[in-house]
């Protein structure tokens, strides 16, 4: 065997630049598919809107909101929450209005009050999606509040995206449906108010990609329409969670 130490090749550099770049692709957040997906965990910059919705790929939530449609502007006319009936109403008709249908789904060990048909919630414990704590609910005058039933499309928005032209009873329906409604925190209920994604977030960040993707099932299921910067901004959160699932209820 020759002592001579082998020299570095012109094809060396080249397979080593290759591997480089073929890594980048894979793992590096806005470069590729972010399989370690670190943008999702420490929020690294995406790809800009347009560069993000294409690389989504095929996954059904990338392929619902290619098909949304995007309005250009907001030319209706003005928003008001009675345009969407009672609220909590009970349009399932199984004997509880809406805010009892949904704390008693997404809280833990629900506690509910006697003699009220298994309808009112007194009590439980709330895995909060939006800032990641946990709610300790007591139903009360001075405590309810803490705990607040969001619209994950906001009605307004829904509005604006093309309910304006519905019948009264279909927007109610909406206003009621399951799929777009989350048990939350008071505060960052409030915080969101009518806001797009475009315009607000959850704070917590492991909960963005699931937020974002049932923003996207509610639209998609109810025919509503988007703006451009709203559906960049879905697309740039997706881009860091590819195997995202659309939800269905």
């Amino acid at each position: 065997m020759s002592g001579r130490s082998r020299r570095w090749s012109v094809g060396d550099t080249l397979a080593v630049v290759v591997a480089a770049a073929i890594l980048a692709w894979a793992f590096a957040p806005g470069a590729g598919p972010d399989l370690l997906r670190l943008q999702q965990r420490w929020g690294w910059p995406a790809p800009s809107g347009g560069d993000a919705l294409v690389a989504l790929g095929d996954a059904d939530v990338a392929e619902a909101l290619r098909a949304l449609p995007v309005r250009d502007a907001d030319e209706t006319p003005g928003y008001q929450r009675s345009s969407f009936g009672q609220a909590w109403a009970d349009t399932d008709r199984n004997g509880c209005d809406t805010r009892n249908d949904i704390l008693a789904r997404d809280l833990a060990r629900p506690v509910l009050k006697p003699g009220t048909h298994g309808c009112v919630v007194l009590s439980g414990t709330l895995a909060e999606p939006y800032t990641g704590a946990v709610i300790e609910f007591r139903r009360g005058e001075g405590t309810s509040a803490e705990v607040q039933i969001d619209h994950v499309v906001a009605l307004a928005d829904a509005w604006r995206a093309g309910a304006w032209e519905w019948e009264a009873g279909r927007r109610q329906e909406l206003a009621n449906d399951p799929l777009n409604l989350l048990a939350v925190d008071g505060e960052a209920n409030q915080d969101k108010e009518a806001g797009r994604a475009d315009q607000w977030l959850p704070p917590e960040k492991s909960f963005r990609c699931p937020y974002v993707a049932r923003q996207v099932a509610v639209k998609t299921k109810w025919g509503l329409s988007v703006t451009l910067a709203e559906r960049d901004a879905m697309a740039r959160v997706l881009s860091g969670c590819p195997d995202q699932d659309l939800p269905e209820s």
